[in-house]
């Protein structure tokens, strides 16, 4: 239940919120002084946290080839919204 409810509060942050909240489990288990007992736990934080964030990262990947109307064929656009000739 713990589990739970620490990964619905992680669902409210931001993309950058969960970034930092990783790099600071990063830094922690890198100075390698943690007690293994914490050091799992902050993995598991840590692993849960990545998920989040690729998640995040996905998402904005699809909104953003909805918003250019993707298709197989990269497209490229010139500025003022010309499209390049190939």
């Amino acid at each position: 239940m713990v589990h739970d409810k620490e990964t619905a509060a992680c669902d409210e942050l931001s993309f950058e919120q969960v970034l930092s909240k990783l790099e600071r489990v990063v830094a922690e288990l890198g100075r390698g002084e943690t007690p293994l007992e914490q050091a799992v736990a902050l993995f598991e934080e840590g692993v849960r946290l990545s998920k989040i964030g690729a998640n995040r990262l996905d998402e904005a990947e699809r909104r953003v080839e909805l918003l250019l109307g993707s298709s197989d064929e990269p497209q490229t656009q010139a500025f003022g919204g010309q499209k390049e000739q190939p």
